[in-house]
């Protein structure tokens, strides 16, 4: 008996996300699916015990929970719509080949992260149905209120459903349009996770892995340089987690970093999915911003960081992607090759976009060069706007302490 509940967790755990795929494109209903994969779980807790495990427990459970809506759909009088999911799907369930159930995933993460959804949108859903986190755990991790967050997920669904969004894969003409839109909802929960909006914890660990979980499985299904360069990239990020805050919570720079305390074995993961990435051309943004974490990586101390190598990347990134926030990069690491004021120079240049001067992360490194330049009272004021903006509790403590640091310099 304990066996049989132990193997049927094990099941939930590795598969339920791939059934509950498949359940989806079966019965053309999110909500729909999600009821029925549970009636499934549900019935296997009652019968395996009794009949034993099946040969194929995921086809079972896919045939068991098509069957409960279909049965769901008969009550609901509506049956007629529906005729096409009686028939062959429903007898030939345990026949769903390996690549079925893999394209199943696919389909389902192109759906969650569909352009026609608000960004917000996507990241919530592709929480919910890919990662298998609760309503509450979703509403947790994205700093919002449970019911706020069931309102978003349910009116995506309704979305997908009114516009009638196909349950499919790209074709690959239409691939290079949209897998950019999944790695940056991917990425996006990931940075959430690598680095929290708000709260006293920098890391969440729960959301970085479910991302990186996310990627491993997105590179299986669908080889792509790119698909290889986030993965390589969230690696070599993620390979930092246990160096980036102090015994009291507090935050520590890279600079500052003990990489000891680095993990190694996500280093070699990450180097290993960015020399596949690199295999590949073109090579994307992804893979660059994998590249110069690969450099810091590879340095022992901080003093032995290839800083030329960093700005060339970020020369190769700039070009590809000028954004303010790589502009901004691209500065810093110009400053740690040729001095404070040639970053400076970029980062004034930088000033004209709006969007960067609200970001709290601009201000705190304007403060750092202006205070590695020698310029305390500059160095003062960027940090009194950094703090104005920031919201994480240890960056906040960070940049009051670099201020303290700045006005015991002075006296």
């Amino acid at each position: 008996m304990y066996d049989v509940h132990r193997e049927l967790e094990r099941v939930y755990q590795q598969q339920s996300r791939r059934i509950l795929a498949t359940l989806i494109r079966l019965l053309d209903d999110f909500s729909l699916a999600e009821e029925a994969m549970q009636e499934a779980f549900a019935a296997a807790v009652q019968q395996w015990p009794v009949e034993g495990v099946p040969d194929n427990p995921s086809a079972w459970l896919i045939r068991t929970g098509h069957r409960r809506g279909i049965d769901h759909i008969r009550r609901r009088q509506t049956a007629r719509q529906y005729a096409h999911m009686v028939g062959p799907d429903d007898e030939h369930a345990d026949e769903l080949d390996e690549q079925t159930v893999a394209d199943d995933q696919l389909r389902l993460l192109f759906i969650c992260c569909h352009p026609s959804l608000a960004m917000s949108a996507r990241v919530a859903l592709t929480l919910r149905e890919m990662c298998g986190l609760t309503t509450e755990q979703v509403a947790s991790a994205l700093l919002q209120k449970p019911t706020t967050l069931a309102q978003r997920i349910v009116r995506a669904k309704r979305r997908i459903r009114d516009a009638g969004i196909p349950y499919e894969v790209p074709s690959a003409a239409e691939l290079p349009e949209r897998l950019p839109g999944v790695l940056r909802v991917i990425y996006l929960v990931f940075n959430e996770g690598y680095s929290r909006s708000d709260g006293e914890a920098v890391v969440d660990v729960s959301l970085a892995d479910e991302a990186i979980r996310l990627s491993i499985e997105l590179a299986r299904l669908l080889p792509h340089g790119e698909v290889y360069g986030l993965l390589a990239l969230m690696l070599l990020h993620d390979s930092r987690r246990h160096a980036r805050q102090d015994a009291g919570g507090d935050l520590v720079t890279l600079e500052e970093q003990d990489r000891n305390l680095w993990d190694r074995a996500r280093i070699d993961a990450g180097v290993g999915w960015l020399e596949r990435a690199l295999a590949e051309m073109p090579t994307g943004p992804y893979t660059l911003q994998a590249s110069i974490a690969a450099e810091h990586a590879r340095a022992s101390r901080y003093e032995e960081t290839d800083w030329r190598r960093i700005v060339l990347l970020y020369d190769a990134l700039y070009r590809r992607q000028p954004s303010p926030v790589v502009g901004l990069n691209r500065a810093v690491a110009v400053a740690m090759r040729d001095g404070p004021e040639d970053g400076l120079r970029l980062l004034e240049e930088l000033a004209g976009e709006k969007e960067i001067l609200n970001y709290h992360l601009y201000h705190a490194a304007l403060a750092d060069l202006h205070r590695r330049a020698g310029s305390a009272d500059a160095a003062r004021r960027a940090y009194q706007r950094a703090l104005a903006l920031a919201v994480q509790a240890p960056e906040r403590r960070f940049l009051a302490r670099r201020m303290r640091e700045l006005d015991g310099a002075s006296a």
